[in-house]
C-alpha cells in the first residue's frame, strides 16, 4: 500500500486531501453551527453552470466554477439578508439554474466532455501540482482568517443579532467567510465531486459535535476527522480501485455510525 507514495500523482493526491481536509474541517464547522448546510448545497450545484460555460468557452472549468460559486454565494447572502426573498427559495433557484446552465452549455459544446465527470463524482488521483498549490494557499488563508476573526465568527455563527449590538463588522466578515466557503467548495470538487461535496462539509462536523459542544474543540476535531477520514478513504480507493470521492464519503459515514453506536452504548 505504501508503495503508492512513490508516485507523484499519489503524492499530489495525498497532499491535496490533507489540505482540503483542514479547509473543510474549519469552514464546515462554521456552516453547521450557522445552519447553512443547504446554502452550501445551492452554491455547489450553482457552480456547475460555471463548469459548463467555461468548457464551452475553452477556459479552465475550475475558474468558471469559482466565478459562478462566488456569484451565487454573494447573491444568496445579499438577497436573503435584505428579506427580499426567502432563503430556501433562493437556494432552489440557484441550485436548479446552475445545473440547467451547465447542462445546456455542455450540450452546445461539440464532442464529449469526459473531464467534467471528475468534477461531478470526484477523482483526486488526477489532481495537478497547480491545484495542490491552490489548495495550500486557500488552506493558509482559511487558517489565518479563523485565527484572526475567531470570536466575531463565533458570535455570527450562533447569534447574529448579538453581533450587531456589539458592533461586529458583520457585513465584511460575512462576505469574507462566504467567499472562503465558495472557494473551498470549488476546490473540494476534485476530491468528492459536486454530488458528494456537501457531505465533506457536514459529516466530520456532525461527528465532532457528538462529543464536543465547545466551538473551538469542534473546529479542531472536525479538522482531524476530516483529514483522517480522507486519508483512509484515499488509500482504500487506490488499493481497491474504487472511486475516490465516494470511498472517502463512505469512510466518513462509517466513522459516523461507529461513533454514534459507541456514544449511545456509553
Amino acid at each position: 500500500m505504501f508503495e503508492l507514495l512513490e508516485y507523484t500523482f499519489f503524492q499530489n493526491a495525498l497532499l491535496c486531501t490533507i489540505l482540503i481536509g483542514v479547509s473543510c474541517g474549519l469552514v464546515g464547522t462554521y456552516i453547521v453551527a450557522k445552519r447553512m448546510v443547504f446554502i452550501s448545497g445551492g452554491i455547489t450545484h450553482a457552480s456547475f453552470g460555471g463548469l459548463g460555460l467555461a468548457y464551452f468557452l475553452g477556459l479552465s472549468p475550475l475558474f468558471g466554477a469559482a466565478v459562478f460559486a462566488l456569484a451565487a454565494a454573494f447573491c444568496i447572502l445579499y438577497l436573503s439578508d435584505n428579506k427580499r426573498f426567502k432563503e430556501d427559495s433562493l437556494i432552489g433557484i440557484f441550485w436548479s439554474a446552475g445545473m440547467a446552465i451547465g447542462v445546456l452549455f455542455i450540450y452546445l459544446t461539440p464532442g464529449y466532455a469526459p473531464n467534467l465527470l471528475s468534477y461531478l463524482f470526484g477523482n483526486i488521483l488526477t489532481v495537478t501540482g497547480e491545484q495542490v498549490l491552490l489548495s495550500l494557499l486557500l488552506c493558509l488563508v482559511i487558517i489565518v482568517f479563523f485565527a484572526k476573526f475567531y470570536r466575531p465568527l463565533f458570535y455570527i455563527a450562533f447569534d447574529k443579532e448579538y453581533s450587531r449590538t456589539h458592533f461586529v463588522a458583520l457585513n465584511g466578515l460575512e462576505m469574507g467567510i462566504t467567499a472562503l466557503i465558495a472557494l473551498c467548495i470549488v476546490l473540494c470538487m476534485k476530491l468528492a465531486g459536486i454530488i458528494l461535496v456537501i457531505s465533506y462539509l457536514t459529516i466530520p462536523q456532525a461527528i465532532a459535535g457528538m462529543f464536543h459542544k465547545n466551538f473551538t474543540k469542534q473546529l479542531v476535531w472536525a479538522t482531524i476527522i476530516s483529514c483522517v477520514g480522507s486519508i483512509i478513504g484515499l488509500f482504500t480507493s487506490a488499493v481497491l480501485k474504487l472511486p475516490s470521492g465516494a470511498t472517502i464519503v463512505l469512510c466518513f459515514l462509517l466513522i459516523f455510525i461507529v461513533c454514534y453506536l459507541w456514544k449511545r452504548k456509553k
